[in-house]
This record gives C-alpha cells, sequence and structure tokens, in this order.
C-alpha cells in the first residue's frame, strides 16, 4: 500500500502549489472567535435568530441549582429567523436562561433585544419549547455575527463535512531514494467512519509541505485547510498535542522520530484555536 499512496500523493503534489492554512482574517474585530460559533452551531440542532418578547425572573427558591451570581429568566421570545432546523419553528419560542449580575446584583436588560439562540428541543416538551445547548448560548445578534453563524451551519449540513475526529489510527515515514527526501502519512479516524489522512512531503530541493484529504485517496484537490473553515477546526481544534506511541508500532526509530516532527509541522501550521467563551 505504501509505494501506491506514495505514487499516487507524489503525482498531486506535482501538480497543485502551496496552500497556506491562514487566509482568512478575524471578522469585524468580533471577540466571538470561529471555534465559539463552531462549538455552538455543532450541538445545536435549533438555531435561532429571535427578539425577546419577555424576561420573566424566575424566583430563587425555584431556581435552586443556578449558578452562584446569576438570576434565572424565563423567557418568551418572537422569531424572527430560522437559521438551522428541521421541522421549523413556530412564531414563538420559550427557554429558560441564567444571566450573570453586575456588581449591584443586576441582570442585563434583554427585552426587546435580538439575539442567536442555539438549543434543542427537550424530549415530550411542547413546540415552541427549546432548551439552551450551553450556558452562553444566546449571544447578541448582529447582521455579521448572522452570516458568519450561517456560514458554520453551511459547512455542516454539507454532505461533505468534514467529520468529528476519534483517534489518530496509524502513522509512518517512508524515505525517499536522496537524503533529505522522505513522505509520512497520518490516518485519523472519525465518528462517521470516513477517514482523513494527512500527508507531508518533501522533495529534494523543495520546501516541505502538506495537505489533508477526505476519504480513502488523496485526490488533486487535497490542499492544507484554510483557517476558519470545518476542516481546520476539526484538526486544529481537537487533534492530539502529540502523535500517540500506539499509531507508530511498525516504525523504526528513526522513521517514528521524523513522523513525529512531521506532525509538529502540520499541528505549528494549522495554529492554535482560540476561543473567547468561558467554559
Amino acid at each position: 500500500m505504501r509505494p501506491l499512496l506514495m505514487f499516487i500523493s507524489a503525482l498531486f503534489f506535482t501538480q497543485i502549489a502551496v496552500f497556506p492554512a491562514f487566509s482568512q482574517e478575524p471578522h469585524d474585530n468580533d471577540p466571538l472567535q470561529y471555534a465559539d460559533l463552531a462549538d455552538l452551531s455543532a450541538s445545536a440542532p435549533v438555531i435561532v435568530h429571535a427578539i425577546v418578547k419577555e424576561a420573566i425572573k424566575i424566583d430563587p427558591e425555584r431556581a435552586p441549582n443556578a449558578p452562584p451570581g446569576t438570576q434565572r429568566f424565563y423567557i418568551i421570545a418572537s422569531t424572527n429567523a430560522l437559521i438551522r432546523g428541521q421541522g421549523g419553528v413556530g412564531e414563538t419560542i420559550r427557554y429558560v436562561i441564567d444571566l450573570p449580575l453586575d456588581d449591584r446584583g443586576r441582570a442585563p436588560k434583554i427585552k426587546k433585544k435580538p439575539f442567536i439562540i442555539f438549543a434543542r428541543r427537550p424530549a415530550g416538551s411542547a413546540s415552541d419549547d427549546i432548551q439552551l445547548v450551553a450556558k452562553d448560548a444566546q449571544i447578541a445578534w448582529t447582521p455579521s455575527r448572522e452570516k458568519r453563524v450561517r456560514s458554520v451551519v453551511r459547512e455542516l449540513v454539507a454532505r461533505d463535512a468534514a467529520p468529528i475526529i476519534t483517534r489518530i489510527a496509524s502513522a509512518f515515514h517512508v524515505p525517499g531514494t536522496i537524503i533529505g527526501e522522505g513522505e509520512t502519512q497520518i490516518f485519523i479516524e472519525t465518528e462517521t467512519g470516513s477517514p482523513i489522512s494527512i500527508t507531508v512531503l518533501k522533495r529534494d530541493g523543495q520546501r516541505k509541505f502538506w495537505a489533508v484529504s477526505l476519504g480513502e485517496i488523496v485526490d488533486e484537490a487535497a490542499r492544507a485547510p484554510i483557517r476558519n473553515s470545518l476542516l481546520w477546526y476539526r484538526l486544529a481544534c481537537f487533534l492530539p498535542s502529540q502523535l500517540p506511541s500506539a499509531s507508530l508500532n511498525n516504525e523504526t526509530p528513526a522513521n517514528a522520530r521524523q513522523a513525529r516532527s512531521d506532525y509538529q509541522m502540520v499541528l505549528n501550521d494549522l495554529g492554535s484555536c482560540p476561543r473567547s467563551r468561558l467554559q
């Protein structure tokens, strides 16, 4: 299998340019990062642009599990636009949220304000009742944020969407015929069963570069992922910080060292996965 992989990847690497992992700038200085919105969107079957009609305080006695320094509210909101949600939602949605209190013990005023709500439908609940997927799954709405969330959702629901990573299954390095040349292949298992493979290639006299493919075979469209894309998010935010030893069981010490080095190059190129939400 390794000679075939070397041939396929060598063929396509001679035909494409090097694509950087970083090509998108931060969006409008929004403190919410791509990973923040992807975390929320991926866990939310229902995403709604809504305007709060009523924010009804719930007595602390009826909310004993509310976090300290918060006030629990029962929210009634009108639906302005459905961003994600099979079966749709009604004109009105209802949910509960704990809002942080300021130094004076007052909660923020949210009545008549627009928000993006990331939620799920609790089993057996009324059609208008939803449940936030996280304590901060109500974020202030802006046109820019809605555009960004819609972009993330389009990636998530696409037929060829990058799947959730479960583990690195194996990795190996094949030295080239000339000193300094070589190729590293890293195979990643996913939640859907569709594999992800990373190829790192070094040819004599050329800069080392890498690409990632979804599926069994590296194709001509393979490239390093664009920053702030779903594939970048899956890799940069969820790959382990180093290759697991078990993935290199069949490698010589020298080849294992090179595979580890190439893997670190990939992580460095992907960069960090910044988040601004308090987890």
